[in-house]
């Protein structure tokens, strides 16, 4: 046999048997060649690093609620089987958040001038929950690894957490740099992510017309040009707005005061 058919028929095979995934709610079909297991194992080390180098913020009102909005969502979320923790990190100038696998959730500080309150904070959350539940990063990160190293490779990269996985995950999870930014994800799963985001807030109890509000400021805070829409790995605040509208009567029904 010869060498490309036989990895044509590896990968077949590794298709197969890993890449058959759906994201909830949505039902959109994934490639995800990674075990939740393997996921969550590099999304501990990242989380370890993390803590140690940026300035945790505990027992202040903002944390509390952070923990308060964050255990709510995590509910709705209905994963007992993740490890939910949701860590408010001090740096007033970064208005962004970010999730690892296993659900770790990290938010800055200065992303709360935007929230204003706790329905903002559930926009927020609810967000990046749902990016952990539809293992956005483990999609890409499958796709980065197989771009990379090959499906022959794959299994055993992840399995070592060899250098070339461990930045495949930072890559994947935007964390490659000192300081966390929001996940560096396509507009597809951005949408999803905020339709998702959007049912969880509402089954926590939070209004989902909150996300509106909280959107419109965050685009009113824009400064500097933006880079065009198809340039850019996440919606326009514009489009991303006009989105949220169409999705709120779903979200609605999910919501009950």
């Amino acid at each position: 046999m010869s060498p490309v058919r036989s990895i044509l028929l590896i990968l077949s095979f590794v298709l197969c048997m890993y890449g058959c995934a759906s994201a909830p709610y949505t039902g959109r079909s994934q490639l995800i060649l990674i075990s939740e297991d393997q996921e969550r194992s590099l999304g501990f080390s990242a989380y370890q690093s993390l803590v140690k180098k940026e300035k945790v913020v505990r027992g202040t009102a903002a944390s509390e609620m952070l923990e308060r909005v964050g255990s709510r969502i995590a509910a709705a979320a209905d994963r007992p089987d993740y490890d939910w923790e949701f860590v408010l990190i001090e740096n007033d100038q970064v208005a962004n958040a970010f999730a690892l696998p296993g659900g770790k959730v990290f938010v800055y500080t200065g992303i709360l001038e935007y929230t204003k309150n706790e329905a903002g904070l559930a926009t927020v959350v609810g967000h990046e929950i749902a990016h952990v539940l539809a293992r956005h990063g483990a999609e890409r990160m499958s796709i980065g690894l197989l771009s990379q190293i090959g499906e022959t490779a794959l299994v055993a990269a992840v399995n070592s957490q060899s250098p070339t996985a461990v930045r495949a995950f930072q890559s994947a999870y935007g964390i490659a740099a000192n300081i966390g930014v929001i996940l560096p994800y396509s507009r597809q799963q951005e949408y999803e992510a905020d339709r998702i985001g959007l049912i969880l807030m509402a089954k926590a109890g939070y209004d989902p017309h909150a996300a509106l509000d909280f959107w419109e400021r965050m685009s009113r805070s824009a400064q500097g040009p933006k880079p065009p829409p198809f340039l850019s790995t996440h919606p326009t605040d514009e489009a991303r707005i006009k989105k949220i509208q169409g999705l709120l009567p779903e979200a609605l029904s999910y919501y009950s005061r």
